[in-house]
């Protein structure tokens, strides 16, 4: 029978293996005292396994509350539990209560995170993963050789539908690729989902009806499934091509409710990532995360940016951005959406770091505040990342490009 593997970074104050035994008996078939029903049939189908145990260090501070430790020690070691696929089948929410369940209660932690799980080939028959991705993304906005340029509607919120059409115009006009709602905007006082829809599409529409280049614009649908499933409707019959979802927030089973419908590309916020993932010691790593959220359908997901303005490593986004490129099964791949703080300034280190253009390329401020407007920062954008895949320096390409050299004096110093 096939088996899930999940790999943690634990902490404890009692012997590694008797704490790793509590673990796995908790999220299968134990609980804290032999009951009659555990047989040991029973065990050998559904019970968790210890699978490996690499010991790292000791520690004489513990990194969350737990048990204290009698002799003044916290151990550190990576280990890997598998639980068999009979367990819970291919119920996502099941899935996670056993990989994220009731072990974060365990009093012999002191530190767990979930940093990777390994998923068994059956998955790929039940889970058809992105429908668009990468390719399906860069098809419907016709970008190819170069990551998708995409902005932010700032103000986050306040602007009316008019408002935000007007700008998507201007954006549209200067060459953007992709815009997005703020995750803070969905359906507001003074910006009606269906109006702003109306609106924007009404640009959008009409400058690919004059160009031939449909900008992408995802509206922001994160609500009730019921609700979703409306404001999808009325996206598609609107002509457009995305819609975002806050995933965090709406779910496993609302995000895939919405994903399976499948005709529009699914946008997938992270925030509220530094709750899952901040302490290094508590959580969930990028490369379990982004999995299950492939596993649910979404096509673009949020990784964060270099030298962004939050408090995310680079070596930590580019360990996101090539988790996300790592094939899964045989599918279309989720494309990595870069963000935070980012304007044309970081596209050099981001190629050097991750030699691809793979990316939906992400600047809100950096474009918005350009000193000749929205334009000249969609410009310079561009410019930045041609500079940086023909192996020009920032300041090379600030030499060779009006728009970029703009931004470099602009943000430079920031």
């Amino acid at each position: 029978m096939e088996r899930i593997t999940a790999k943690y970074y634990i902490e404890t104050p009692y012997a590694v293996e008797k704490a790793v035994q509590v673990l796995a008996g908790e999220q299968s078939s134990g609980t804290f005292v032999a009951v009659p029903g555990e047989t040991e049939e029973l065990k050998q189908r559904f019970a968790a396994r210890v699978e490996n145990i690499e010991p790292l260090e000791s520690v004489t501070q513990p990194a969350i509350p737990g048990a204290v430790a009698q002799q003044g020690l916290y151990h550190r070691a990576n280990i890997e539990v598998s639980w068999s696929v009979e367990n819970f089948g291919y119920n996502l929410p099941v899935l996670v209560s056993t990989l994220q369940g009731n072990l974060y209660e365990l009093t012999q932690f002191t530190g767990l995170k979930l940093m990777d799980i390994d998923l068994p080939p059956s998955y790929s028959d039940h889970f058809v993963g992105p429908r668009f991705g990468i390719n399906g993304s860069r098809k419907s906005t016709n970008v190819t050789g170069r990551p998708l340029i995409g902005t932010i509607i700032k103000p986050s919120i306040g602007m009316t539908p008019e408002q935000t059409a007007a700008l998507a115009k201007t954006l549209a006009e200067a060459g953007i690729d992709f815009i997005k709602d703020d995750e803070l905007l969905s359906s507001a006082a003074n910006s009606k989902f269906e109006d702003r829809v109306d609106a924007i599409m009404r640009v959008v529409n009409n400058h690919a009806d004059k160009t031939g280049k449909k900008v992408m614009y995802a509206f922001n649908i994160s609500d009730e499934v019921d609700s979703m499933l409306h404001r999808y409707e009325y996206i598609l019959k609107a002509g457009g091509t995305c819609a975002m979802i806050s995933v965090n927030s709406v779910g496993l089973s609302g995000t895939k409710k919405v994903c399976d419908q499948g005709e529009l590309v699914i946008h997938g916020h992270r925030n509220g990532w530094g709750m899952l993932n901040r302490h290094p010691l508590l959580g969930i790593e990028f490369p379990a995360y982004q999995k299950l959220w492939r596993l649910a359908g979404v096509d673009q997901l949020h990784v964060n940016g270099i030298q962004n303005k939050f408090w995310e490593s680079d070596d930590s986004v580019v360990r996101s951005i090539e988790a996300c490129l790592k094939p899964m099964f045989d599918g279309e791949t989720v494309l990595p959406v870069v963000s935070s703080g980012q304007w044309g300034g970081q596209a050099f280190e981001t190629y050097r770091r991750t030699q691809t253009t793979d990316l939906l390329y992400m600047a809100g401020g950096g474009i918005m505040a350009h000193p000749d407007g929205p334009g000249g920062g969609v410009v310079a954008l561009q410019q930045a990342w041609e500079g940086a895949v023909n192996g020009l320096s920032m300041q090379e390409a600030a030499g060779q490009y009006p728009e970029f050299a703009k931004s470099v004096e602009k943000f430079g110093g920031k």
